[in-house]
């Protein structure tokens, strides 16, 4: 479904600090490019334009010059090349019946060289968000230093700390249906400006988002190539931390105990009265708020 645009919510400003350290434009240095190629896995698949990763990294000295030339101009003109928004969707069989095309999980397989671009915009993001402290402790994928053990370990702890007083619990389990697959573009796009992603790296940001193709693939065969309106891309270098950005804000206003790892969250609320019980449906309804717009 086309997105919306006429009435797209304004966002509170997560990043209130000083606009001379908003994250505007990227530099980036041959060094840096180097560093990338030296961290590419060696046995991942190619993305379209067939690049394979092991051909960057043993030829890294001879075209990590002239991949700096690219990136810089890249991001100077806040412009992706085609080959770098193309994708091979293949399905990754997750459980249940083989048959039911709703148990795979869609993989984007993309170029490398676009993903080796997308980290060194990726890691300056990164850097942004830690330096100024953007993210909500409440969120525990793709972030640094934990994880979906560290998620249940806090979540199980909170628990325990209210179960040993003798308090009853309510935990309330929730999921995006194809959450990364939905994400609008121009929302998202608000919601970067709002944590001071700003300038040329948010219009080189929109240009990788927009004009997107891909195809399926399956055992050698593939579907006809399709426009992406939306989303961003499984598989991709940069779209985790984008939907994390997206989903920062969610629990605002929620007065339970909200733990998140990516699109999966969890509500904790002691509940001993008809008025505790009234208290977590508005929270629920305000999680159903944000989703709707």
């Amino acid at each position: 479904m086309a997105e919306d645009v006429r009435e797209i919510p304004k966002p509170e400003p997560s990043f209130v600090d000083d606009k001379s350290e908003e994250l505007s434009q990227i530099e980036v240095s041959l060094e840096e490019v180097l560093e990338s190629i030296d961290k590419l896995i060696s046995n991942k698949s190619p993305g379209p334009d067939g690049i394979h990763p092991r051909v960057l990294k043993e030829l890294k000295c001879e075209i990590a010059e002239l991949l700096t030339m690219v990136c810089k101009l890249s991001f100077k003109s806040a412009s992706v090349p085609n080959y770098w928004k193309i994708a091979k969707v293949m399905p990754i069989f997750k459980k249940g019946s083989r048959g039911d095309s709703g148990n795979y999980r869609p993989v984007s397989l993309m170029s490398v060289p676009g993903k080796l671009v997308e980290t060194i915009v990726k890691n300056k993001i990164v850097r942004h968000i830690e330096e100024h402290k953007l993210f909500r402790k409440s969120q525990h994928g793709f972030c640094k230093g934990i994880s979906c053990l560290t998620n249940l370990l806090e979540f199980f702890e909170g628990i325990n700390k209210h179960v040993d007083k003798g308090d009853p619990v309510d935990i309330v389990y929730l999921n995006f249906q194809k959450a990364f697959d939905k994400v609008p573009h121009q929302r998202l796009l608000c919601k970067l400006s709002c944590h001071g992603i700003t300038g040329k790296i948010l219009s080189w940001i929109e240009n990788w988002l927009k004009d997107r193709e891909q195809r399926v693939g399956i055992n050698g065969k593939f579907s006809e190539w399709r426009g992406v309106s939306s989303g961003v891309p499984q598989g991709s270098v940069l779209g985790p931390i984008l939907f994390n950005l997206f989903i920062n804000d969610l629990e605002k206003g929620v007065n339970s105990e909200v733990a998140k790892f990516a699109d999966n969250t969890k509500l904790l609320k002691i509940v001993k009265t008809k008025a505790d019980c009234e208290e977590l449906q508005k929270d629920l309804t305000k999680l159903s708020d944000w989703a709707t717009k």
